[in-house]
């Protein structure tokens, strides 16, 4: 397996769980701990950009 493929089926994983994360951050999906909390509304955005400048930004940027 490349390692492109790799980092980027590894940024797609972080981009879902940083949606996720702050969906339940800010209450709209409930059934968590996290649900409610103001620190993953904060930090599921931060998870997904990482998430897509390891998936996207990061591979167009070698071309």
């Amino acid at each position: 397996m490349s390692r492109d493929l790799v980092l980027t089926v590894v940024g797609a994983v972080l981009v879902a769980l940083g949606v996720l994360f702050t969906l339940q951050g800010v209450g709209l999906v409930g059934g968590s701990p996290m649900t409610g909390d103001p620190f993953w509304a904060a930090a599921g955005p931060v998870i997904a950009l990482v998430g897509l400048y390891l998936a996207v930004v990061r591979r167009v940027g070698r071309r």
